[in-house]
């Protein structure tokens, strides 16, 4: 099977190009294809990363899960479950661990209205 190779067709545009420019294209490729996937980082969250990020804000694995579920159903959850659990505290002026807690018994969603809202969520 004989390969139909382009490359130096391909190569035309790149022959003039010295050492640093070559270095400067292939970043600026490589930002281009990684920039979709750091947008996609900061605008997407996932129920699982919202519960690793509580965790490390010192609740449970069941509390976690109980705030994120809380969060889904609010549609907050966009927002970040470990920032809302924040905003809420600070809306309160009770400590984060607290805080959550009384989420989770269903307490205090009502300081976070006008917080958040559900469009920037999405």
């Amino acid at each position: 099977m004989k390969r139909d190779d382009d490359f130096d067709a391909r190569r035309e545009s790149l022959k003039g190009l010295s050492d640093h420019e070559l270095h400067k294209r292939f970043w600026s490729l490589a930002e281009q294809l990684t920039a979709p996937l750091l947008e996609m980082g900061r605008l997407y969250t996932s129920p699982s990363i919202e519960r690793s990020i509580l965790l490390r804000m010192g609740f449970s694995s069941l509390e976690a899960k109980a705030l994120v579920d809380a969060c889904l159903e609010k549609g907050l959850l966009g927002h970040g479950a470990g920032h809302v659990v924040y905003k809420a505290s600070q809306a309160g002026g009770k400590d984060i661990r607290e805080t959550g807690l009384a989420l989770i018994r269903g307490e205090g969603w009502e300081d976070l209205e006008g917080t958040f809202s559900k469009e920037d969520a999405q």
